[in-house]
């Protein structure tokens, strides 16, 4: 399948080697491209995987609702759930990085039952980010979310600032050219940041704690996510559950595609 569709959006799909026993959503996050994962699939097809890696809402013309509250985590999740039922699969192993991963949390907690298996990169699970806000300096290091929340200023500051951000924070040259290039199609700048405006519309309902196997993965050198929220984000995690801490920063799937690889199958033997 090449695309999925849900109320009047058409959503991009990357599914390189078609139905198998057992399948695999990778979801990305901001400012990245289902080609983050190009270096983490081919692991997962030589064991037998397929994989979808859905473009994500926003990120595509046909995809792009305009209103804050479209983008708000209950919303994000339900896209996982159609892109299943297009694909016809009851339960997948999911992956999730940034804002992906947010989605992952979300769609396990809210539906377990189509969810086999959670390994989620850099993000913590929610109500551990909450709790990071008021006991350590996560708010310090999520300063840029209260600024997103306006319009247009932060299309302005992202466009000047977006490459130096990025090649500063540890991405390597090759993704950022190609994610510099897709946010400078008009309109998905704008669709990509919507994610943080759908913030203050996504607190009802909470995201609970999760009862599925979980594997979540953390660069010790994370700019944007800090310690704190990783390290308790086991207490949300009502199953099996691993931790991995990396040597390595923020963009996991770029810059340990065999780590992530090798823990997204661990996952699934387990």
């Amino acid at each position: 399948m090449d695309h999925f569709e849900r109320s009047g959006l058409r959503f991009e799909v990357l599914d390189p080697i078609g139905p198998a026993d057992e399948t695999v959503v990778l979801l990305h996050g901001f400012p990245q491209q289902p080609s983050s994962f190009k270096d983490v699939l081919p692991a997962l097809h030589e064991h037998g995987l397929r994989t979808l890696v859905p473009s994500q809402r926003g990120y595509t013309s046909t995809a792009r609702p305009v209103r804050r509250r479209d983008y708000r985590t209950a919303e994000t999740a339900a896209d996982v759930l159609a892109l299943l039922d297009a694909a016809q699969v009851a339960r997948a192993h999911i992956v999730g990085h940034d804002w992906g991963g947010t989605q992952a949390w979300a769609l396990a907690a809210w539906h377990p039952e189509r969810v086999a298996s959670l390994t989620v990169l850099s993000t913590p699970h929610p109500s551990a980010m909450q709790r990071a806000f008021v006991s350590s300096t996560q708010g310090l290091r999520s300063w840029y979310m209260a600024l997103f929340q306006l319009p247009w200023l932060p299309e302005a500051v992202a466009q000047a600032t977006l490459g130096t951000t990025l090649r500063n924070s540890g991405l390597p040259l090759e993704h950022l050219g190609r994610y510099c290039d897709a946010m400078a199609v008009p309109g998905v700048l704008t669709g990509a940041l919507n994610w943080y405006r759908g913030i203050p519309f996504s607190a009802r309902p909470e995201v609970d704690p999760v009862s599925v196997p979980t594997t979540y993965v953390w660069g010790r050198h994370d700019f944007a996510l800090g310690r704190t929220a990783a390290e308790t984000t086991g207490k949300y995690v009502q199953a099996p559950y691993e931790f991995r801490e990396l040597d390595s920063g923020h963009w996991l799937p770029e810059t340990a595609p065999d780590e992530v690889a090798q823990a997204i199958l661990d996952r699934v033997a387990s």
